[in-house]
């Protein structure tokens, strides 16, 4: 418990400052074609981050758990080492080819606002490079336990760049916010580099690489079609004026904050005991961790969507409603948090029934069903985005997430891990 408060206050002090740079660029611009640009130049780095971190911990964090130190060491070296040349190699490629794909990400932007977006997605792909080697080394601090340090340093780097960017958005502009993201990250990488140990030649071939890769594979075919959904909601929302990407966007990074805080505190430290448990042959002891952490995590957010009902409006009015948001953009915003309310609950019980199949190996099942109600969530997403607008795509959305929950948890029974 002492360390889920410790995890828990380290997280909601990092969402805290994310929030507050997103919030910084929104009522310093105000919505408008500047925030859509720097929202959507984000959307190839969140979808990197979502893919490849997620998938590098719920991979790693089992793996390298319970490794001597040297062994972790030469395992940690060789996955960074094998993920950042993947990966700078793929920044260069998109980099090179932004003129061409980032108009066919935004459609709707006008002539003006796809060049500023290419500008800016160009810069934040360098970032890209730091965020995909961050999965590595969060790994590394996680098998070994280390969790507070690990937690410590996007709150110092984070701190650090809202500070920068208070200093530079009125005097650069949008540009500033890109770069300053970018350096954060890099930032980032050389703090958490110690909980690798020193550097040592890379082992592709050890047996640790080729079981990673085993588990990786079908967990990265799956997540980079169904986690692609960012540039599906980037597509659609170009298209409903002036300011819509940006407010649908904050909605999402406010639940995603929060979500993500439940994760570190409450479904991150379990991993490792599960795993753990697992090897053991605990089943028992697996299930009843899994169904606790589960009923924890889902008194807390259906509490946090109460919260939202009630008296969301007035908070966002008080957080958000100055400098050039209006009335009506916090508005807008309130309710598309409430069309957006299965999004945090799933994804926040979501967490942790994916952790539990990840816990005990298996990165199949949890990916089969997201590729599978992902499938059947395209076609009827775009419907409903036409028959009602922003709302029918986050209502749309929420059914998805809560139906993914549904299966992970009905196999998770199945397969007595809850």
């Amino acid at each position: 418990m002492k360390l889920a408060v410790q995890l828990g206050t380290l997280s909601a002090t990092h969402i805290a400052i994310a929030f507050l740079f997103q919030w910084y660029v929104v009522i310093h611009l105000g919505p408008g074609v500047n925030t859509d640009a720097f929202f959507a130049g984000m959307t190839v780095p969140q979808v990197v981050l979502a893919v490849i971190s997620g998938s590098l911990m719920h991979v790693l964090v089992p793996l390298l758990s319970g490794e001597n130190k040297n062994r972790l060491r030469h395992d940690a070296w060789s996955f960074f080492a094998l993920i950042g040349a993947t990966f700078g190699l793929l920044a260069v490629l998109l980099y090179a080819a932004a003129p061409w794909w980032v108009p066919l990400v935004v459609p709707g932007f006008d002539e003006t606002g796809q060049r500023l977006t290419v500008e800016l997605t160009r810069i934040q792909l360098m970032g890209m490079v730091f965020i995909a080697v961050n999965g590595v080394q969060w790994a590394a601090y996680h098998a070994q336990q280390k969790f507070i340090w690990a937690e410590s340093v996007p709150v110092l780097t984070g701190a650090l760049a809202l500070m920068l960017l208070i200093w530079a958005l009125p005097r650069f502009g949008v540009i500033a916010a890109a770069w300053i993201s970018t350096l954060r990250v890099g930032l980032q990488t050389l703090l958490l580099t110690p909980g690798m140990g020193l550097p040592v030649r890379p082992d592709p071939n050890s047996a640790a690489m080729r079981q990673a890769w085993q588990r990786i594979k079908p967990l990265l075919l799956g997540t980079a079609y169904y986690k692609t959904d960012p540039l599906v909601d980037r597509f659609f929302l170009s298209m409903v004026g002036s300011g819509g990407l940006s407010l649908y966007s904050l909605a999402q990074q406010i639940y995603g904050g929060i979500s993500g805080c439940l994760n570190k505190a409450l479904a991150a430290p379990l991993v490792p005991v599960l795993s753990t448990l697992h090897k053991a042959g605990s089943k028992a002891e697996f299930r009843r961790a899994c169904q606790r952490r589960l009923l924890q995590v889902g008194i807390l957010s259906l509490g946090g969507l109460l919260i939202l009902s009630l008296c969301g409006r007035a908070l966002l009015d008080l957080f958000i409603g100055y400098g050039n948001v209006s009335s009506g953009n916090v508005e807008t915003l309130w309710w598309t948090m409430i069309w957006l309310a299965g999004v945090f609950v799933g994804g926040s019980l979501g967490h942790i029934s994916a952790s539990s199949f990840y816990a005990a190996g298996d990165t199949v099942t949890p990916t089969r069903i997201s590729m599978l109600t992902y499938t059947v969530y395209l076609p009827c997403k775009a419907l409903a985005f036409y028959f009602a607008g922003v709302m029918g795509l986050a209502v749309a959305t929420s059914v998805y997430y809560m139906a993914n929950l549904s299966l992970q948890i009905r196999l998770l029974r199945r397969k007595s891990f809850c």
